[in-house]
This record gives structure tokens, sequence and C-alpha cells, in this order.
């Protein structure tokens, strides 16, 4: 019999599901292992998901999950595709200085689950970016879930690629020079329809 090697599909977890041993439950579970593995949010991995929920979560389309491997970020219901950059001054690490604003603005080869390849012509897969940046100081008080202390930056795709279409990362002057519209959460899915009226 020839195994089955589709995509395996992914629901949303609750946290309480238990691991499994000799095919009984044991006392760990999931959410255990999110604990463990995801309470660091200043770290960049994190953070950066942090930022595509919290963007999630202000366009409505937060009870979905994550694709990792998916072309763009977040799309929404109306189809709009929306790559979400993250960066931050301050570093679980120790710093000598904050960090140096930089985002992601590398064209890209889209994967094609369906063909299981990349796509031949690379390019900037989203419609839009909303640059997210934690711009606190303070690291005794710095708290990613303070959703006061992020800001974020909404600019069409069409402007990245019109203005430094070769480019690989753009720091945060740079992307002020190209008047993206600042939103601080709960204006992010009202920027986004000033550009993308549904």
């Amino acid at each position: 019999m020839k195994n089955d090697l589709n995509a395996i599909p992914v629901f949303r977890k609750s946290g309480h599901e238990k691991f499994i041993l000799g095919n009984h439950p044991t006392e760990l579970n999931l959410l255990g292992f999110w604990q463990w593995a995801g309470s660091d949010l200043t770290n960049n991995a994190y953070r950066g998901m942090l930022a595509e929920y919290i963007v999630a979560c202000d366009l409505g389309i937060n009870l979905m999950t994550r694709i990792e491997w998916d072309a763009y970020d977040l799309l929404t219901e109306s189809g709009i595709k929306i790559e979400v950059k993250s960066a931050a001054y301050l570093q679980s690490w120790k710093q000598s200085k904050p960090s140096r604003i930089e985002f992601n603005i590398c064209p890209t080869n889209a994967w094609n689950t369906e063909t299981n390849s990349f796509c031949q012509e690379k390019k900037r897969q989203a419609d839009i970016y909303v640059f997210a940046l934690l711009k606190h100081l303070d690291k005794k008080t710095v708290n990613p879930l303070d959703l006061d202390q992020w800001d974020f930056f909404v600019l069409p795709t069409l402007v990245l690629d019109s203005q430094v279409p070769h480019q690989q990362k753009i720091g945060i002057n740079g992307l002020l020079k190209l008047n993206p519209i600042k939103a601080k959460f709960g204006q992010i899915k009202e920027t986004i329809g000033n550009f993308y009226p549904s």
C-alpha cells in the first residue's frame, strides 16, 4: 500500500492535547510545550510570528492557523495578500546599544504547494506590506503583548517595486521616505482598506 504524501492538514489546537506513550495519554500537554518553547516573545523568530498574529487579529482573520511556507504571511477574506515584517530596538540578549531597525524586503521565489517546487519568477509575493515595529526602548518594561508599544507602517508592494525594486532590506529612515501610512492596533484593517477598498 502506497503512503499518502500529500500535505498534512493543520487543525487549530487548544493546548490541552496530551502527549501519548504506549497508546495512553501522559501528564504532558501541548500547552506545556508552547510555554517552554515560546515564552520569549522578544526573540526574533517568535516576535515575528507574534507580529503576524497581531496583524491577523486586527484584520479579523486570526481563527485560522499560520502556514509556515506560504509565499506571503496573511490572506484577507477579500483576497489581499499581506506580508508582515517585524523589527525591534530591544532584543532578548544583552545589548551594548539598541538594534538598528531594518526590515527584509527581498523578492523571493514562491513555493508552490501543488507542484512541490519553487516558482521561477522572483518577486515580492504580497499585495501589501505591514512593517511592525516594537518601538519600546526600556528593557525593564518592554512587553510585546502591550499593543501600545507597537507601530505599524502599511505600504503597497507597488511602491517598493517602483522605488526600491532590487533592494534586499530597508531601514526605518528609508521606509519613512516612501511615505507609508502609520497605524496603531485597531487601525490596520482600515488602513489596508484605504489602498484596497472592498
